[in-house]
This record gives C-alpha cells, structure tokens and sequence, in this order.
C-alpha cells in the first residue's frame, strides 16, 4: 500500500518542528495499531483468568474494535505524521562558515570515574541538531562525558618500536574508542587507579602496571604452578618531554583498511604515528565516528551521489546529513584522563581545534599541519618522482584526481588549511 507523503500541502515546517529520525518509526500508523494490538490482547488475555473471580479488578476496554471516532483520530494523526518531512541537520561550514562552531559545550572536569554509569534517555528540544542527540539532551553537559580507560597492552611494530594501545569506554555513547600512546610519560588517570579487591595479576591484565612485563612463565609455571617473581621491571626513569603531538583521528575503514583513494585517510594516521616514533611520545585518539559520523552505510550511500558528480559535501546534504556531524567530548575526556592539558595538534582542520578547546581545559599550543603526499610532491615539482601510480594506495600513500577533488572540497568548503597546489588541474 503506498503512502502519500507528499511535502506541499500545508506550509512547510520550521527548524523548531524538527522530529528525529528515532522518532519517525514510532509515528507510522501501523505502529500504532500493532501497539494497540498488542495490548488489547494483553488486557483480554488478563480478563479471560481474572474477570469472573477477582471483583474488584475493573475491566479493561477492548481496543480490538476501535470506535469509528478513534479510527479517525488515529487517521489524521498518521497522515500528518507521515506528511512532516525531516529537514537535514545544519552545517557550520555550509549554513554559517563565518561564525564559531554551535555545539554546547561547557569545561571537561578530572572527576573520579564512577564505578558505573547510569545512562539518561535522551531528550530532544525543538533545535534542529548539528551534532547527534546526545549532546543536545540539556541535561546532559559536557561535563558528564567521562571517559575512562579498561584495558592496555603493549604493540611492537615491525621497524622495532612500540606504543601502548589504550581501549576507553564512556558516559556519552556505547562505543568503544581507542588511544595509541607513545612514551613511557603519558599515563591513564583511570587506569593507573587502584580497583577494590584487586591482586598484581588483576592489574597486571589490565594494564595497570609501570614499565614492561617480563617472561616469568615457565613450562612447569604453565602446568599450574603459582608465580612468585615479579611480574613487571617496575618504574622505568623517564624524561618530561616536550609538550606532546596529538592528533584526533576518525574511524575511516575505506580509507584504512579498504585501500580507497577517495581520501587521504590512511595516509595521515600513518603519518602521525610515523612523528610519534620519532619524537617518542604523542597520542592518537582514533574515535569510532565513521564517514563523519554518518556510519559507513550512510557513507557508501554517499560515496554513489558522488559518482554521479555530486562533491563529497552536497552528498552528505542530500542524505540529510551535516556536511561533518563529528564531535570531540569523548576526545576531551581521554586527553584529561592522560593529563594532556597542552598538545601540539596533527590537523589541517579549524573545527577541530575549536572544538577541543572550547569549554575545556585542554590548550593547543601549535598546530602541526599535515601536507597530503602527493599535492607536496606536485608543489616541489617531484611529481614524476612520486612512486604512487595514479588512482592507487600504495603504504597508505594516495593519489588520483579523485583524492584531488575531495581535498579541493575539503579547502574550499570546510576551511582547512592546505595550500593547493598552484599547478594542479581537476
């Protein structure tokens, strides 16, 4: 059966009558009447055991036969349901580039992780949202995202060095994000806290521990013998370093793992890593927010309206998206659990900054930009030196022209700050 939603009766609706997409499904006729449904057979069900022998329970009415007056009702209430459509979310650097980023946000606070959680329902005003819902519940400051670190080990890479990976769970969202740390300095707050009733070996598992764990496990220790020894070199002697690179980087599995050279991805995290090694202390907060935060099937819907000629932005648009719906709270909270107050940011991108630095304690200092391989190359007039063949990934190193139009996009409609080269045709 179709349904007309058609969006010219009526005046269209303000940005105040926004209704979220959460919301809409509840509003399909047939929601209702499988939900009355439900519970009319519920009720009746009840009375059939219950009627005859218990007096005092009133009946209930059985709403399996609605009156012709509830059909109606329930009718109108459908047709305007389904005849409200849902406006996409608005975008800083499409609606209003000039101005500052409008995401509320309030100072990050150090307080002790509580041992649980209680997650409040979200609750949505009448503002459309730029960021997802969470952050616009108005109890829900950012002064309520906690993040706080589970787990840690230890990750030798093949050139002989080494960083500690650091899973972090939070009070905004169900999502597990993650911290590469380089250097023995920079520590977890809540990782390094002492849990009640745990043993060596609890922390130990955990990652609680200083130093590095050394092999006290023998083939006899292994058959069920208790461990005596020590279980870690204990303190290690480190040196305050300067203040420390960081970059903010968001979960693109195209671009990562999927060898895709619509964008540059890959080859930036790479590249942060590759500084953290040398100068031997940084941190990667890699945030579990794919396709800027539209999730990778939003983002491969995406990825077709720009195969049709639609830039990376007007596809975002046209799917009912902001043009970049991430945000940084969570970011927040694990660089004050590390006891990072000053970093030197890995970024080409001014929302970044803003966003990290409002409402927190937490002070960019530098910013460090990140130069795309192959647009360096062209601007040096290295370019037939370049090894990357045009259109392939090649260790994490892109070029193509549509690695070309997608950074021209990201220049000339989002503000980031990357020289484009002067010889460059798209």
């Amino acid at each position: 059966m179709a349904c007309d939603i058609s969006m010219t009766e009526g005046p269209a609706p303000s940005q105040g009558a926004y209704i979220p997409r959460s919301v809409i499904d509840h509003m399909n006729p047939f929601f209702f009447q499988s939900h009355g449904h439900a519970h009319a057979h519920n009720h009746n069900h009840y009375r059939h055991h219950h009627g005859n022998t218990h007096g005092r329970h009133q009946s209930y009415l059985d709403t399996t036969t609605p009156t012709s007056s509830q059909s109606k009702k329930t009718d109108d209430a459908a047709a305007t349901f389904l005849q409200t459509p849902v406006p996409r979310r608005p975008s800083v650097q499409i609606d209003n580039p000039s101005s500052s980023i409008t995401t509320t946000t309030t100072t990050v606070t150090t307080t002790t992780v509580p041992a649980t959680v209680s997650a409040t329902p979200a609750s949505y005003n009448n503002t459309p949202p730029a960021t997802p819902p969470l952050a616009q519940d108005p109890s829900k400051l950012i002064t309520d995202v906690v993040a706080w670190c589970t787990a840690r080990a230890r990750i030798p890479t093949p050139d002989g060095s080494e960083y500690f990976l650091h899973i972090y769970e939070n009070s905004k969202d169900k999502k597990e994000h993650l911290a590469f740390v380089f250097g023995d300095a920079i520590r977890s707050k809540s990782l390094d806290k002492v849990q009640w009733n745990e043993t060596e070996m609890d922390r130990v598992k955990r990652g609680a521990y200083t130093g590095r764990l050394r092999n006290t496990v023998s083939e006899e220790l292994q058959k069920g013998g208790a461990i005596t020894a020590p279980l870690s070199t204990g303190s290690v002697e480190t040196i305050a370093p300067m203040i420390p690179l960081a970059r903010l980087h968001s979960e693109c599995f195209t671009g990562e793992i999927g060898h895709s050279a619509r964008c540059d991805c890959g080859e930036q995290l790479d590249e942060a890593i590759r500084l953290m090694k040398v100068e031997g202390s940084g941190v990667v907060v890699y945030l579990r927010q794919e396709g800027r935060g539209i999730g990778l099937a939003e983002k491969l819907k995406a990825y077709n309206l720009q195969d049709l000629g639609y830039d990376t932005v007007m596809a975002n648009l046209m799917l009912n998206h902001g043009a970049d719906e991430r945000t940084y709270e969570v970011a927040q909270a694990i660089l004050v659990d590390l006891g990072l107050n000053q970093i030197r940011l890995l970024t080409n991108n001014p929302d970044k900054i803003e966003q990290i630095e409002k409402g927190s304690q937490i002070k960019v200092v530098e910013r460090v930009a990140m130069m795309p391989k192959s647009w360096e190359a062209l601007e040096l007039g290295m370019e037939a030196e370049f090894e990357v063949k045009e259109g392939a990934v090649e260790n994490k190193i892109v070029k193509g022209k549509e690695l070309d139009k997608y950074l021209k996009v990201k220049v000339e409609r989002m503000r980031h700050l990357i020289p484009i080269p002067s010889n460059m045709t798209v």
